[in-house]
C-alpha cells in the first residue's frame, strides 16, 4: 500500500528529494504522493521531521 502524506505536511520539501522512484511532488497545499508510482520503502517517513508521513 502506498504511503500517504497528511495535513501536518509544512511543505518543507526534505521526503521529495528521498524518494528513489519520484512519486513525491509539490501539490496545491502541500506536498503529495503517486499511489501508482510509490513503491512503499519508506524512506520519505523515515526522514520527515513533522511524522506527516504514514504508510
Amino acid at each position: 500500500m502506498a504511503y500517504k502524506i497528511t495535513d501536518a505536511c509544512t511543505s518543507c520539501g526534505s521526503c521529495e528529494s528521498e524518494c528513489p522512484v519520484e512519486a513525491i511532488s509539490q501539490g496545491e497545499s502541500q506536498y503529495v504522493i503517486d499511489e501508482s508510482t510509490c513503491t512503499s520503502c519508506g524512506l520519505c517517513a523515515s526522514v520527515c521531521p513533522v511524522d506527516a508521513i504514514e504508510g
